[in-house]
């Protein structure tokens, strides 16, 4: 083995690394804002106060680092209009999967988007749309690519089926009606790809993945900060800001974090690849929170078969690697 082989391959391993960290980070951030939900009411608020929070920090960042906060006016004239909208995309995401947990469940609401996220980063790559580099979806990378689902399936669904709980949420809905949130969840899932291809190539422009998370935070702030506004302005009046624990207005970091990883890593490796390690990365993280009750959440400890679907999709990972 080369010199430069081995040093590339260790290089790898730190991404990859990475990539699992910034992914554990997700789930603690929801758990986080799920309490901070608690004292504010409305989930709108919460990802709002989450939103400013993270805005705040990498503003700070940027600052210290690069002296100005918003890129000159003629990179934003130069560029496509689409750059720009990372955080609107964030922000759909995010409220989807509010809108899709009382019509599909718990359990469908966190397959169906993961799916989404899938097909949309291995379409992505394949023809390298919004300037992400090229990988051809051939059939080792798509066999990975299934690996890695099923990975997330064994996961996340087989333990409901193994304790007979419901896929879905109790409804009177038509089996075309639940179809269709199906297909949206599917949709809002490949939003979150498209973000993270977009803010990766917005890190290349800007010559900093803190200035690209930092753009995508603030328009997605502004966005909700408009939502809450006119949606939940007597919420907001409300709002006791005295009764939340300190570790409650963290979840904006975790976010600022994240996206900033995510922006670091997608021209390095692709988007399709930054997926699905980070994929693996918010299941592990999904476990620790679970099985260590963390934030105040419910205790419920890891099963043998949780552990089996990290161990498949590790290996789907290893497939899609070999390319």
């Amino acid at each position: 083995m080369s010199v430069y082989h081995f040093l590339s391959e260790v290089i790898q391993m730190y991404l990859f690394t990475i990539g699992i960290l910034i992914g554990i980070f997700l789930p603690m951030q929801t758990a986080i804002n799920s309490r901070l939900r608690v004292f504010v009411t409305s989930p709108f608020i919460a990802s709002t106060i989450s939103f400013s929070v993270g805005t705040l920090f990498l503003g700070i960042l940027v600052a210290i680092t690069h002296g100005v906060l918003l890129p000159s006016t003629a990179i934003i004239s130069n560029q496509p209009l689409w750059i720009w909208l990372g955080g609107i995309l964030g922000i759909i995401f995010l409220t989807g999967n509010i809108l899709l947990f009382p019509h599909i469940g718990g359990v469908q609401t966190v397959i169906m988007p993961i799916l989404g996220q899938i097909l949309a980063s291995m379409l992505i790559d394949n023809f390298g749309l919004f300037y992400s580099s090229h990988h051809p979806l051939t059939f080792l990378r798509l066999c990975g690519a299934l690996l890695v689902f099923a990975g997330v399936i064994v996961s996340v669904a087989l333990p409901s089926i193994l304790h007979h709980d419901k896929l879905v949420a109790k409804t009177k809905e038509s089996s075309l009606l639940l179809f269709c949130w199906s297909v949206f969840g599917i949709i809002t899932g490949s939003f979150s790809a498209i973000q993270s291809a977009i803010n990766g190539h917005l890190s290349v422009i800007l010559n900093s993945s803190i200035n690209a998370a930092f753009f995508s935070f603030l328009i997605g702030t502004i966005f909700l900060w408009l939502i809450v506004l006119i949606k939940d302005r007597k919420s907001l009046k409300n709002l006791k800001s005295s009764q939340i624990a300190w570790w409650n207005w963290t979840g904006g970091l975790l976010g600022a974090i994240f996206v900033t990883g995510n922006s670091f890593l997608v021209p390095h490796l692709g988007t399709g690849v930054v997926t699905v390690i980070v994929l693996i990365g918010m299941i592990i993280g999904s476990l620790l929170v679970d099985h260590f009750g963390l934030f105040l959440s419910p205790k419920h400890p890891v099963q043998l078969t949780q552990i089996i679907g990290i161990i498949v999709m590790v290996i789907g990972v290893g497939i899609i690697k070999l390319l």
